[in-house]
């Protein structure tokens, strides 16, 4: 009998047990569940080729039988977001995204449009390939299935799971009954098929109990991957990997899914029926499924079947390090993915990232509904970094999402304006009245200037309130990148806005505005320790941020004179970089930009966004300052001060002001 192939991934927790399954441990789904022989998977060093080789991070393919949403852009660009990451940690990595254009829903499509399939893939993966570039996703590579290196790739498969197998572990012939969804392109085990009354004619159908798609009754003859014997191997690769899906509670629908409703798997379908596909190499009158050859994309890129054709090769990029999808095709990703390249014999993903949906005031984004968002529209809209953020803070991998202008808004007015571009401002371009710099500032700390011990500070409130930043300033990086390998940008994101959030409360409390005046030596240290430690907190955020927001973040760096060498993770903490900074404007610097020059210019959309707050602390705020930007940062601060709830009124302090005039405590505010 041939040795098997069955292998799975040295990778993450995987490398304790790598699997080689052999055909006697694999049972149909009446045999009783028995223990996996488990070794060693791979000839090579598994240490040494996830060091050797990129990152490597995929999206799904997108079917091309629709213009994209604003959904295709998130999973494109938090995709972009992971492998941004590892390069800012200054690993190489490598991003491939694409199109599904097979099926027999772009087939249809296509007929209803009057138009050759093939030009209507053309013209609809055009649209996907650019909305890629505007949303500045960084892909290196972009795959359509209707390409040549594509369909040799998925012949190369094919002809494995029909031939290199053992017996019952490869491709049989046999007759498939049961129930289909054209829309869902997937048959249904009859426990999750169910009667729907349709609303608008009262007709009586069967539709899946998982998406409601309308299924029929199908009976023909096909090519069947023999799924139920896997099973065994699935539930032990489970058992063994945890955290495989991120987030990990979805493993228990996985298992479930495996345990309850595996059957084998039709993997074709006839050619009378669907035309348009990748066609049996062995027999025309067979077309290969659209889902195994959509799944089969990630090895395409990888040079499968071309340039490698076993685990013993160099496997160039494979295995892909994380995989993005959607929760709508985790079952395709996380079981019968797995289980088609453990018949192959090449190793897993080492991760599936799945993430949930966005919805527009809770109800689900559809056509009929008239409630999809164009994220062309959007991106215009919004500007693209401003898009990403939003993304990116509000995505959830646990929680369906809310698309919705006035959140954009909202979070444009006080995490982007407020919290980072007033306050880049305020620190690197004062006024020309307030002689300070970020220069001077960097420069006194490269000489030790604030290196003084505990017994030299002494414990008078003042060094307290000098050196309040200080905790944050260490901790907030490394939250940040605990956030990050756990893929949680909108924690990651929270971390940010923490750390800019105590910053603009630590400008209220030291006040520079008043310390400028003085002209006694300790007056002047602490001065430029008050801006050196808040132009740390801007240029370790604008490093952590370039995953995110890689323009504006370039901008923000740009802004404090920092080098481009210097923009990495292992400078991304307080110190790690003594040389940059810019002149304020009395020493000759860059005067300060008009609105609609700044980091973040005034937008129709967000102009209108209120903050909600109490009307007696709304008027405390307009008599310190009349600027509007700067009572958003009093706001900060007083957010900060009370943690996390929004600040209650408070009595009025002495007036202070902004640059646009009123006093603060006796002096004018930067």
């Amino acid at each position: 009998m041939k040795q098997s192939l069955l292998r799975t991934v040295n990778g993450l927790r995987q490398s304790r047990f790598p699997l080689l399954i052999r055909p006697g441990c694999l049972c149909s789904g009446s045999e009783p569940r028995r223990a996996l022989q488990l070794r060693r998977a791979s000839s090579q060093d598994p240490s040494t080729r996830s060091a050797a080789k990129p990152y490597y991070v995929t999206t799904p393919i997108f079917y091309v039988n629709a213009a994209p949403h604003i959904g295709h852009l998130y999973t494109m660009v938090l995709a972009d977001v992971v492998k941004r990451w590892q390069q800012l940690k200054g690993r190489e990595a490598f991003l491939s995204t694409g199109t599904d254009e097979h099926g027999m829903k772009i087939q249809s499509a296509a007929a209803k449009e009057g138009v050759d399939p093939k030009e209507f893939c053309d013209n609809n993966s055009r649209k996907f390939r650019e909305l890629a570039a505007a949303g500045d996703v960084s892909c290196d590579a972009f795959i359509r299935t209707t390409s040549p290196e594509h369909k040799e790739s998925v012949g190369h498969v094919w002809l494995q799971l029909k031939h290199a197998l053992p017996e019952k572990l490869g491709l049989y012939k046999g007759t498939h009954q049961g129930w289909y969804s054209v829309s869902d392109e997937c048959f249904y085990p009859e426990s999750l098929v169910r009667p729907h009354i349709v609303p608008q004619t009262g007709k009586k159908i069967l539709v899946s109990s998982e998406t409601g798609s309308e299924v029929e009754k199908v009976e023909e003859e096909t090519w069947f991957f023999p799924l139920t014997r896997y099973r065994d191997a699935l539930l032990a690769f489970y058992d063994e990997n945890p955290e495989w899906i991120t987030p990990a509670e979805r493993m228990s629908e996985v298992r479930n899914w495996v345990e309850k409703h595996l059957e084998d798997l039709s993997v074709t379908r006839p050619a009378a029926r669907l035309g348009w596909g990748i066609a049996d190499p062995e027999d025309g009158k067979q077309t290969i499924y659209v889902w195994v050859d959509a799944l089969v994309n990630y090895l395409t890129q990888a040079g499968y079947g071309s340039k490698w054709h076993s685990a013993s090769d160099d496997m160039g990029l494979w295995p892909a390090d994380v995989q993005v999808i959607g929760k709508d095709i985790l079952r395709f990703h996380a079981v019968y993915w797995p289980a088609l390249l453990m018949a192959l014999g090449l190793p897993l993903p080492k991760r599936i990232l799945c993430h949930n949906h966005w919805i527009m005031s809770n109800r689900k984004m559809s056509k009929s509904l008239g409630n999809v968002v164009n994220p062309f529209s959007a991106l215009q809209r919004w500007d693209v970094d401003t898009l990403r953020y939003f993304l990116m803070r509000d995505g959830s991998l646990s929680k369906d999402m809310s698309y919705s202008n006035q959140l954009i808004g909202l979070a444009y007015k006080k995490e982007l304006q407020a919290n980072i571009g007033n306050l880049l401002y305020r620190v690197s371009r004062p006024k020309v009245t307030a002689k300070w710099s970020t220069r001077e500032a960097v420069r006194a700390s490269r000489e030790g200037m604030f290196d003084r011990t505990a017994e030299e500070e002494g414990s008078e409130p003042v060094v307290v309130v000098f050196s309040s930043l200080d905790e944050h300033l260490q901790a907030a990086p490394l939250r940040f990148a605990d956030k990050m390998e756990r893929c949680d940008t909108a924690g990651a994101l929270r971390e940010i806005f923490h750390l800019l959030r105590e910053t603009n409360r630590y400008i209220s409390d030291t006040e520079p505005w008043n310390l400028v005046k003085r002209e006694d030596a300790e007056s002047r240290r602490l001065l430029n320790l008050a801006i050196y430690n808040s132009a740390e907190a801007l240029r370790i955020a604008g490093i952590l941020l370039q995953p995110m927001m890689p323009s504006k973040a370039s901008v923000l760096l740009n802004e404090l004179g920092v080098r481009h060498d210097r923009r990495g993770l292992a400078f991304a903490a307080r110190g790690k970089d003594a040389d940059y900074g810019t002149e304020g404007r009395a020493g000759g610097g860059a005067p300060r930009p008009t609105k609609w020059d700044t980091i973040f210019p005034p937008v129709p959309d967000a102009s209108d966004a209120a903050v909600e707050m109490p009307d007696p602390l709304r008027r405390d705020l307009h008599a310190k300052t009349r600027n509007k930007m700067n009572q958003m940062a009093e706001y900060l601060a007083m957010e900060a001060r009370m943690g996390e709830g929004p600040p209650a009124a408070t009595p009025s302090d002495p007036a202070d002001g902004s640059s646009e005039g009123g006093g603060m405590k006796g002096g004018k505010e930067i």
